[in-house]
């Protein structure tokens, strides 16, 4: 399974990230999230989301992820990309791509990622008004 994990303070530009998706003669399903900051947190409105995270502990949880994935479904590919940093409203945090033959294993996948990502991985997001 090709892998690509991004952690960057930089926006996530998804036309690029697009045209530079690969992908077999046997696959037949690219997914695609895009995980936008919205204006709200819980009752009260905000401006953006700074986000840290503890890298090298970052890199390990998404191996780990990663590796689990590859069990579960036959995924060919899966690219994820994820801001740091300050965030506003409307624009993309985090950015995933799962490549499989068939939709109904990159949405299962996809799905299963983003949960188990918010669940281990040591990312931080402060909400600033």
């Amino acid at each position: 399974m090709k892998r690509e994990l991004i952690i960057t303070t930089e926006p996530i530009d998804e036309t690029a990230l697009l045209a530079r998706r690969t992908m077999s003669h046997g696959m037949g399903a690219a997914v695609f999230f895009a995980g936008v900051v919205r204006g709200q947190e819980g009752d009260k409105t905000i401006a953006a989301i700074e986000y840290e995270a503890f890298h090298k502990m970052v890199e390990h949880q998404f191996a780990l992820l990663f590796d689990e994935m590859e069990k579960r479904w036959p995924v060919e590919s899966v690219r994820l990309v994820h801001r740091l940093g300050v965030v506003r409203v409307n624009e993309p945090s985090l950015w995933v791509e799962v490549v499989t033959p068939h939709r109904g294993e990159a949405f299962a996948a996809c799905q299963w990622l983003i949960d188990e990502m918010k669940r281990v991985v040591p990312i931080w997001k402060k909400p600033l008004k």
